[in-house]
């Protein structure tokens, strides 16, 4: 896998995936909301910590800079 984020988008995903983790474990969002929220902010934290997003591949979209 080619890395196709940068550190900007990488902290903001886990920046969500915290504010995410938050609002479920202190009620605020429950029910199946929070849980799509929940598993949510963990993708975004997998997806952070790889440096990987699928859903950029197809499109040829990225993030992170350009070595020269």
């Amino acid at each position: 896998m080619k890395k196709n984020m940068g550190s900007a988008d990488r902290i903001v995903r886990l920046i969500v995936a915290a504010i995410f983790a938050v609002l479920y474990f202190t009620n605020t969002v429950s029910g199946t909301l929070g849980i799509i929220l929940l598993v949510l902010g963990g993708v975004f934290v997998l997806t952070s910590l790889i440096s990987f997003c699928p859903l950029y591949a197809p499109f040829g979209f990225s993030t992170c800079k350009l070595d020269k």
